[in-house]
C-alpha cells in the first residue's frame, strides 16, 4: 500500500510539497521552564509585568489580570527573559495554551510557564502556535499530562513532541490567515463587550434608583414622576407549570424548563416534548400563550424569557413561573424584569430549602416603577434594538470561532 502523502486537506495555491515531521527539540535551542517556585515575595504594585499561567489561554496573551515584580527579582531572570516570537506553553493547570511573545513583551519575565527560544532554523512561531491549537495536537498532550488534580506537562516531554512542517513560505501564509481571523473574532467580542458594558449601565440609568421616582436619563420630551405598581396590579396571570408525568409516547409540545432559556440573550432553545394529551389535560392551566413572560423561580433564579408565537404550542414546568400582562408596554417590564433592581431584589428574596426559590406570593409584589406608555414603550424599544446588535455581533462571533475550529482541522496535517 503507497504510503498516505502527508498534505493538509486545503491550502493556499502553488504550495504541493509533503509536509516534514520534525520533534522540537530539532526546531529551538531551547525549551525550557520559566521560573517555577514562590514569587509572591517580590510582588510590587508597580514594576515589571510578570507572564503567568493565567495570562496564556486559546492561542493568545490577555492582560486582564496583571502581577508585577520588583527590580531584583527581574534582574535575576535574565537567564529567562521572554523575547519576540518566542512560544510559551502552559505546563501546570490548562496545560497545552499557548502563545506567541509579541514585540511589546520583548524581555519579559515569566512564571511556570514552558519557554520554546532560540530557533535553530527559520520557522514561523504562530505557524507552530496555531498547530499546538488543533484537535490532533491536544489529544497528544492530553496522552503524556500527569496529575488528578491539578494537570502537568514536562518541558522534556515536549522536547519529543513531533509537528508536520510544510516550509516557511507556506508555514508563513497559514500563520497569517489565522492572525487575520484572530483579528476579525477579537472585533467581533469587543463589540459584544462594549454593547453589553452599555446595556448595563443603561439598565441602570434609565430606571429610577431605589427611593428616586425619576431616572437619570431620559429621552427627551419626557418629564414628571414615574408611578409605582405591584406586578399583580398589571398581570391577568401569575402561575407556574407542572412536571409531566408520561416518559414516551408521540411528543410534539414544546415543553420549557430553565436550562432552555440563555441566560444572557433570554432567547428559548428547546430540546424537550411532551405529548398533546398532557398538554390539553392535567397541564392546561399552564399552556403558553404568545407573549408570556417566563421568570425562573427555583434553583436558578431571576432567569427571563418572552415566549415567541414560533414555540406554540409549548408548556412549562413548576420551575418557571408565568406571568400574563394585561396592560402597559411587554418589552419595558421585560426589560426591567432583567435589570439591577430584580437582580437586588432574587438576592434579598429567596426561601432556601433544598434549593434557592421564589413564590409566586413574591414574585406578585414585585414593585414596577411606572412612566406613560409612551415613555415606557420608548424605553423598551431602545433595549430591544441594543438586545438585536448584541445578538447580531454575538452570532457573527460563534460563526467566526466555528470557521476557525474548521479550518484549524483543514488547514493542518
Amino acid at each position: 500500500m503507497a504510503e498516505m502523502k502527508k498534505v493538509p486537506a486545503i491550502r493556499f495555491n502553488k504550495f504541493a510539497d509533503d509536509w516534514v515531521e520534525s520533534e522540537l527539540d530539532s526546531l529551538f535551542s531551547k525549551i525550557k521552564n520559566a521560573f517555577v517556585g514562590t514569587a509572591t515575595p517580590y510582588y510590587v504594585n508597580e514594576g515589571h509585568f510578570y507572564l503567568e499561567s493565567n495570562n496564556v489561554k486559546n492561542g493568545h496573551i490577555n492582560r486582564n489580570n496583571e502581577v508585577f515584580i520588583n527590580d531584583y527579582f527581574y534582574k535575576k531572570q535574565q537567564d529567562n527573559l521572554l523575547h519576540a516570537g518566542d512560544i510559551v506553553m502552559v505546563q501546570s493547570g490548562h496545560v497545552g495554551h499557548s502563545a506567541v511573545i509579541p514585540p511589546e513583551l520583548n524581555n519579559t519575565a515569566a512564571h511556570a510557564l514552558i519557554i520554546f527560544a532560540d530557533k535553530k532554523r527559520e520557522l514561523c512561531s504562530y505557524f507552530l502556535n496555531y498547530q499546538f491549537q488543533t484537535d490532533i495536537s491536544k489529544q497528544e498532550i492530553a496522552s503524556f499530562t500527569t496529575g488528578n488534580t491539578i494537570k502537568h506537562i514536562l518541558s522534556s516531554d515536549m522536547k519529543k513532541f513531533k509537528v508536520l512542517l510544510p516550509e516557511v513560505t507556506e508555514q508563513t501564509q497559514i500563520g497569517s490567515y489565522f492572525q487575520h481571523l484572530d483579528k476579525l473574532i477579537s472585533l467581533h467580542q469587543a463589540k459584544v463587550s462594549k454593547l453589553t458594558n452599555l446595556k448595563k449601565a443603561m439598565l441602570e440609568k434609565m430606571f429610577p434608583k431605589q427611593g428616586a421616582d425619576i431616572s437619570e436619563i431620559r429621552f427627551k420630551g419626557f418629564a414628571g414622576a414615574w408611578g409605582m405598581s405591584k406586578l399583580s396590579d398589571i398581570t391577568s396571570l401569575i402561575t407556574k407549570g407542572t412536571t409531566p408525568l408520561i416518559k414516551a409516547g408521540n411528543k410534539t409540545v414544546n415543553f420549557i424548563k430553565i436550562e432552555n432559556i440563555d441566560s444572557q440573550s433570554g432567547e428559548i432553545f428547546v430540546t424537550s416534548k411532551i405529548t398533546l394529551d398532557e398538554h390539553e389535560k392535567y397541564l392546561k392551566r399552564s399552556q403558553l400563550q404568545e407573549n408570556d413572560i417566563l421568570f425562573s423561580i427555583a434553583g436558578t433564579l431571576g432567569r427571563v424569557a418572552l415566549v415567541n408565537k414560533s414555540l406554540l404550542p409549548a408548556n412549562t414546568n413548576q420551575a418557571l413561573a408565568i406571568i400574563r400582562l394585561n396592560k402597559n408596554s411587554i418589552s419595558f417590564i421585560l426589560t426591567f424584569l432583567r435589570s439591577k433592581a430584580l437582580d437586588e431584589f432574587v438576592k434579598k428574596n429567596p426561601t432556601v430549602g433544598a434549593q434557592p426559590n421564589l413564590s409566586l406570593t413574591q414574585i406578585a409584589s414585585i414593585d414596577i416603577p411606572l412612566p406613560t406608555i409612551e415613555e415606557q414603550e420608548k424605553i423598551g424599544t431602545y433595549f430591544q434594538n441594543l438586545d438585536k446588535l448584541i445578538t447580531l455581533h454575538q452570532t457573527e462571533l460563534e460563526k467566526l470561532k466555528n470557521f476557525k475550529s474548521a479550518c484549524l482541522e483543514k488547514m493542518f496535517v
